[in-house]
């Protein structure tokens, strides 16, 4: 019998469960309480799952799904891999990061990330800076935060993440279309929502 609890995200305290694809072969997920807080969590057998593409996958679309619940304002999302051996110790966890939990939770409610990729054909001729800045000005102003560039390729134009509020998430897709509309010699990726992974900052240990 599985034992393990595997931690997606944490929550407002709420009380929900629901079947799905989840990571290592779970296929159930539901809250554990501590005080005002819940943590998304799935029953596995190890406290050190192996990250591959498929439960990669299943943690981000667990999210999703947690996401869309009308009883949730906010996810503080977990990266792949937080697993702990008991109930106990997952309480001693939110115990201890409470403070931060609550402050990020706070921060990121009723918002969700969104990512948008520029990227040039190899033989561009125009200004990249000027199509960012561009860009770049447009989108911030929809968003509540963002990330730096991360131009790991010589084709990138643009590669940000956005934190944007769902009362402004259909003015951000108008813009994003917009983009792909006026600039259609660049490649427009766009992807989301996505919980806020790159706007919290907490770090927690696993006992394994």
């Amino acid at each position: 019998m599985s034992s393990n609890r595997y931690v997606y995200g944490v929550v407002e305290k709420a009380d929900f469960e629901f079947d799905a694809d989840a990571v290592a072969g779970a296929d159930r997920v539901y809250t554990v309480d501590y005080q005002s807080l819940s943590a998304v969590v799935s029953d596995i057998d190890t406290t050190d799952p192996e990250r591959t593409d498929e439960d990669s996958k299943a943690h981000d679309e667990v999210l999703r799904q947690v996401l869309e619940r009308d009883d949730v304002g906010a996810v503080v999302p977990m990266q792949f891999g937080m697993a702990f051996k008991d109930n106990r110790t997952l309480k001693s966890v939110l115990r201890s990061a409470m403070r931060a939990f609550r402050k990020a939770l706070r921060e990121v409610d009723g918002h969700v990330e969104l990512g948008v990729k520029l990227v040039a054909d190899e033989d561009a001729d125009y200004s990249r800076d000027s199509i960012r800045e561009d860009v770049g000005e447009r989108l911030s102003a929809l968003a509540e935060s963002e990330t730096e560039d991360d131009l790991f390729s010589d084709r990138l134009v643009l590669n940000r993440s956005y934190l944007v509020a769902m009362d402004d998430r259909e003015a951000f897709d108008d813009a994003v279309a917009d983009v792909r509309e006026e600039y259609d010699d660049l490649t427009v990726q766009y992807t989301g929502p996505w919980a806020p992974y790159n706007f919290v900052d907490i770090h927690i240990g696993a006992q394994r």
